[in-house]
């Protein structure tokens, strides 16, 4: 039950949300360690390219989205507090399965299943046929991330419905923005631990104990989380503060709980602002995803940085990701200032953030003077995604009644997958196809120079050999660079304007 009546409210929907917080980066580390071990670890060890990382990582998008259509559903069936249990302990452990693909690999190939991680790598190396190496190693790997995918999906239908549960609607963007933070700062914590660990301990332990930490956060969220009108920390006063817009949802009851019928699957795509949602994680998931998996290897591939020699740059990109905060204020200020209604205030923010991606167009020039041009630039790209990405959540909450919020989040994240699943795989071939018909040495086409490799695979580290040798090289993956930079940096724009279109005006879902 909740204390009295006291008349100043208590503030403890804030530690719901640091709770939030918390799961959301464990939820960035645990789906950074692959794009921040592959180059360096991976490619060596298993032999794979652009596209075998592609693959992997397109994969990984497209079980994002399947399980996202299932795990809003799942959230909003099981509740908040066990829906929430259920998603992270399955992604921690997809996290750590990661780290037996070795042994796994040696297993199969040669038999030897009860070695450690050194003695996987040693039987490995005895393998001659390399394409069943790679064949072997990206199936093994895919299955890992499948299991992290199923569990990652829940981590933001759970978290948008906490959300909606917590706060009123004129401060959903506000929490979101602060809990969608951990993103970022699960991506700023990766590359200054991820890459040291893996140096130190091996890639497999980077796997297991950032993997771990998942396991940790359940133990606090089972005898922290309640709903507020039950926990013990929530006075009347702030439950009052919670459930002040019952009054634009008849079936709210005075608890905060919703008491209208259940939204099926079928029944939510036949809203436009389902749609609307749902095109634009469509469209603007992809790009996040792009710079955060595919980043790392562009500073290898592009500045032959190593993952601990790229552990600056990218630590400076997320910090300047982190002003994504000013996504949550805002929308608060036209809301609060303006007079404007939630969806207004969030669509005339989410307009302003869609600008700022403009500047991906150039990064790939601009790292012709120096790579942090590119870095900053990613930075503030970065912070637009994070603060467009709290406030198109929010609109959820704002014209869908609490129990569809879950389900409805999941549907757009279905297709903010499937967005995500076109650029990495396209990103892969795009890089390969770009590394080897675009790059010259001394001036002369790649291929007409080394024929061979129109049908074989380039070996590891032959244009290494070649910049040895004194060669030199013009390589086309800048060119390929250049391209996704230009389409992610008019990609929010062009979902912003289909969303207004689909929704020009505020409505509220009653049934």
């Amino acid at each position: 039950m909740n204390q009295g009546t006291n008349t100043k409210a208590t503030n403890f929907r804030w530690s719901i949300c640091v709770m939030l917080f918390f799961a959301t980066t464990i939820n960035y580390l645990d789906r950074q360690v692959l794009s921040l071990t592959w180059k360096d670890y991976m490619q060596p060890e298993f032999h794979w390219d652009n596209n075998d990382y592609g693959n992997i990582t397109a994969l990984f998008s497209i079980f994002y989205a399947v399980s996202m259509l299932f795990a809003g559903k799942f959230i909003d069936w099981m509740d908040t507090k066990k829906g929430f249990l259920w998603a992270i302990f399955i992604w921690s452990l997809g996290a750590v399965i990661h780290a037996f693909c070795g042994i796994a690999t040696s297993g199969i190939l040669t038999g030897n299943w009860f070695v450690g991680f050194e003695g996987a790598k040693e039987h490995i190396a005895t393998v001659n046929n390399v394409g069943l190496v790679i064949s072997t190693s990206v199936t093994l790997f895919i299955f890992a991330r499948l299991i992290l995918a199923i569990g990652e999906a829940g981590n933001f239908p759970a978290a948008i419905k906490a959300t909606a549960e917590y706060f009123p609607k004129k401060d959903r963007a506000f929490a979101t923005s602060i809990f969608n933070a951990g993103a970022t700062v699960g991506a700023l914590a990766a590359p200054i631990s991820i890459p040291f660990i893996a140096k130190a301990y091996g890639w497999e332990m980077a796997f297991i104990i950032i993997g771990a930490l998942g396991f940790v956060w359940m133990g606090f969220w089972i005898f922290y989380y309640k709903k507020p009108h039950l926990h013990p920390k929530v006075n009347t006063t702030e439950l009052a503060y919670i459930n002040q817009d019952i009054e634009d949802t008849p079936a709210i009851n005075v608890e905060g709980e919703d008491t209208g019928k259940k939204f099926t699957l079928a029944e939510s795509f036949k809203y436009r602002q389902t749609w609307a949602f749902a095109f634009g994680k469509f469209m603007t998931d992809g790009v996040w995803w792009f710079y955060l998996f595919w980043t790392p290897a562009y500073l290898s591939s592009v500045y032959g940085m190593d993952s601990t020699q790229a552990a600056l740059p990218l630590f400076v990109l997320y910090v300047i990701t982190l002003l994504s905060i000013i996504g949550g204020w805002l929308p608060r200020v036209f809301v609060e200032k303006f007079g404007m209604n939630p969806y207004s205030g969030r669509m005339r923010a989410m307009l302003i953030f869609a600008f700022f991606p403009l500047l991906a167009l150039l990064a790939q020039p601009g790292g012709n003077i120096s790579y942090w041009i590119p870095v900053i630039i990613i930075g503030i790209a970065g912070a637009a995604h994070q603060a467009w990405s709290a406030n198109i959540f929010s609109t959820v909450g704002d014209m869908f009644p609490k129990k569809a919020i879950a389900t409805i989040t999941g549907i757009g994240g279905m297709a903010g997958g499937i967005g995500s699943f076109l650029i990495n795989k396209g990103s892969g071939k795009l890089f390969d196809f770009a590394h080897k018909n675009w790059t010259t040495v001394d001036g002369v086409p790649f291929l007409q120079k080394y024929p061979q490799f129109n049908t074989e695979r380039i070996p590891d580290g032959f244009f290494t050999k070649l910049k040895e040798s004194g060669a030199v090289i013009s390589d086309g993956i800048n060119t390929g660079y250049m391209i996704i930079f230009s389409i992610c940096a008019v990609a929010y724009l062009i979902a912003w304007f289909v969303m207004k279109t689909l929704v020009p005006k505020y409505k509220i879902i009653q049934e």
